[in-house]
């Protein structure tokens, strides 16, 4: 390693250099004074030259401790070495033993230290090469900067370095635990296949676990095809504002409640100090005291406290379906995971699936991640200035039988009001579902069947409606919304094919009164129910304020869906809740969960006579030609230039019709797939 400590290593060119004991010296001196002719003796040996392959003895002499010098020596503590004893002459058998022996010692004592320090090395070497190698190698580049000494300069290492396992400091890293390093080989083995196991069981059920939910598509008794939601992907609140209450501040009887925030999927933005007071019979819990209307959706507009001149200023809006009223073809993720004969087709069918718990987990995270924050930044940058929210009655109340979530909507509903008044949105109050279901589409709950002013309990559910806009408009009348909620609306797309026209303008007469009684004095919109403008003529008059709510679909009327291009921009009424660029009805879901389209004659209805089984599209002139919905369905950015330019002439077109009257809300905001 780099910052390894070096070891010294004697060679033929450097003096071997025995450490000296403690005492070793003196003892020598003494031994050395004692015996003087003795050591005169060992003088002499040393001048000797060696024998061919040993190391001459004066390059030992620094290793050796010096002694006095004879006397009579000349300069340099030399004598002259008598003839007989120079190493040119031949050695007697007698000196060739005593110069093994020499040699024999020195060995002992000075090279076999030698030899133990190599191996000693070489072993400290292929310890630290375990160290460094296999899986601790892979995570060396992980591994941060970290101080060796406090007195000494902060520098790069290697966590898992020779050095620190020398230290014994090498022991857990990110990913799994190493524990103490061994020298022994085996050990080092049976670890690497330990995780060798390990790696391969995460491995494999990283693979079958979602292989498994793919194929299987098995709900069971928690709803989990549904516990994800698709359009509620997205990372969990952190919901920090609860940590300036205490559970100990909610009262036992809302413990566990919809009043109780610690039961709530998301608090991000909503007053979470306890209250149980009400306004109309609602909960104002989530809502702050005070508020402020000097926000202005663009400098074209007026800011929220002034006054919009409605008939003479157009609307921009938009709607934000598919949030707090749950449509199919919006959010198709809850439904894909169910077969076709489990019948899973709308909010109702879908809650009771899931039961009470898992609707409630499910549907909240839904209402909390779809529309946020974010998307009334959006809606204000897209230049519009008024936002339609569609809600269901559940969020006010629910009836014996019902299987949908009670009140979780209500406070969402609240949130996103006071998101539009920071941006200086002006809000369209939509009840998108009434008891009973007004019209039997799956966005109004439950497909099927109509119980709204029709059936046994039409008349019981007539008044369930009548008693719902006694607490909504006694709610939405206190001042702080009287800027901020611009159009107050009754019903949406009652359907008056199946409906009796007379008991429905009864209805919204009676309506009408309990509203503005109850202190509402925002324009009240009523949905024509695809009835047609001639026929509303001379009907509701003498209602101040009562605005027709129609929706301009030509892709729902088997006439005009056939119009070609050209004749489709010349259609469009002058009050518009709802229209959009769809030329085709080939969204999934579009016409119902498994229904089919118009467009392509798969239109299968409950009843006979709804449904459609010829192909509706534009007549081509090539007779072996089949309708398709490619291009349609296609991603954006695959449209041919002449279906771009044609989106933009019917929106145009449509706009333009609109603003003659009092604007428009464009259908919708966002989907899954767009």
């Amino acid at each position: 390693m780099a910052n390894h400590r070096r070891e010294s290593r004697p060679d033929s060119s450097s003096p071997r250099v025995r450490p000296r004991r403690e005492g070793e010296h003196g003892e020598r001196e003494k031994r050395r004074s004692r015996d003087p002719t003795a050591e005169g003796e060992r003088r002499k040996r040393r001048r000797r030259r060696p024998v061919s392959g040993e190391t001459p003895r004066r390059a030992r002499r620094t290793e050796l401790e010096p002694g006095p010098e004879p006397e009579g020596s000349e300069t340099g503590g030399q004598q002259e070495i008598p003839e007989s004893q120079r190493s040119s002459n031949v050695l007697s058998i007698d000196s060739l033993a005593k110069l093994d022996a020499l040699n024999e010692k020195t060995r002992y004592l000075y090279r076999e230290p030698v030899r133990d320090t190599e191996r000693e090395m070489e072993k400290e070497k292929r310890r630290k090469e375990k160290v460094v190698t296999g899986r601790v190698m892979k995570e060396r580049g992980k591994h941060s900067r970290r101080r060796e000494d406090e007195d000494r300069k902060e520098k790069k290492r290697r966590v898992v370095s020779g050095p620190l396992a020398e230290e014994g400091k090498v022991g857990r890293r990110r990913g799994g635990y190493i524990g103490s390093l061994s020298e022994d080989d085996d050990d080092g083995r049976k670890r690497r296949k330990l995780w060798l196991a390990i790696g391969s069981i995460v491995l494999l059920l990283a693979i079958f676990i979602p292989v498994g939910i793919v194929v299987s598509k098995k709900k069971g008794g928690d709803g989990s095809g549904a516990s994800d939601g698709g359009a509620t992907q997205g990372s969990d609140p952190s919901n920090s504002n609860l940590g300036s209450i205490s559970e100990n501040d909610i009262p036992t009887s809302a413990k566990g409640s919809v009043l109780d925030p610690f039961t709530w999927y998301d608090t991000t933005d909503f007053n979470v100090t306890f209250t149980n007071d009400t306004v109309g019979g609602l909960s104002i819990m989530g809502l702050n005291s005070t508020w402020n209307d000097t926000a202005q959706a663009n400098p074209y507009v007026p800011a929220l406290d002034k006054s919009w001149m409605y008939g003479t200023m157009p609307i921009r809006g938009v709607n934000l379906g598919g949030w707090l009223s749950i449509e199919p073809f919006i959010t198709p993720s809850l439904f894909n995971s169910y077969e076709e004969n489990e019948g899973i087709v709308d909010e109702y069918t879908l809650s009771k699936e899931l039961g009470p718990s898992q609707a409630a987990k499910v549907l909240e995270k839904h209402y909390a991640l779809f529309m946020t924050e974010q998307t009334f930044i959006d809606v204000r940058a897209a230049g519009f200035d008024h936002v339609r929210i569609p809600f269901s009655y559940w969020a006010v109340t629910t009836y014996p039988g019902d299987p949908y979530v009670p009140k979780i909507s209500w406070r969402y509903l609240l949130r996103g009001i006071e998101y539009a008044r920071k941006y200086g949105l002006r809000v369209n109050l939509d009840v998108h579902a009434l008891p009973g279901s007004q019209n039997g589409w799956n966005h109004s709950g439950r497909q099927g069947n109509i119980g709204w002013l029709n059936g046994n309990d039409g008349a019981l559910n007539g008044q369930r409606s009548l008693d719902l806009h006694a607490q909504l408009s006694t709610f939405f009348a206190q001042p702080r919304y009287k800027n901020l909620i611009a159009i107050y609306g009754l019903a949406n797309e009652p359907r008056m094919s199946k409906l009796s026209v007379d008991d429905v303008t009864a209805w919204t007469t009676s309506a009408v009164a309990i509203v503005r009684k109850n202190g509402i004095k925002q324009p009240i919109a009523f949905g024509d129910g695809f009835l047609g403008l001639p026929k509303w003529q001379g009907k509701l008059q003498g209602i101040e304020g009562l605005v027709l709510d129609a929706h301009q679909y030509v892709i729902f009327n088997p006439d005009q869906i056939a119009f070609t291009h050209q004749k489709k921009i010349h259609f469009g009424p002058t009050l518009c809740g709802e229209w959009s660029q769809a030329d085709t009805d080939c969204t999934t879901y579009l016409n119902n969960v498994n229904t089919g389209s118009r467009w392509l004659g798969t239109l299968q209805a409950s009843s006979p006579a709804d449904s459609i089984l010829t192909p509706s599209c534009p007549k081509s002139s090539d007779a072996a030609a089949a309708c398709s919905c490619a291009e349609a369905n296609a991603s954006p950015d695959q449209y041919s230039d002449p279906y771009k330019k044609w989106l933009m002439m019917n929106a145009e077109a449509q706009m333009t019709s609109f603003e003659q009257g009092w604007g428009w809300f464009y259908w919708t905001w966002i989907t899954e797939d767009a």
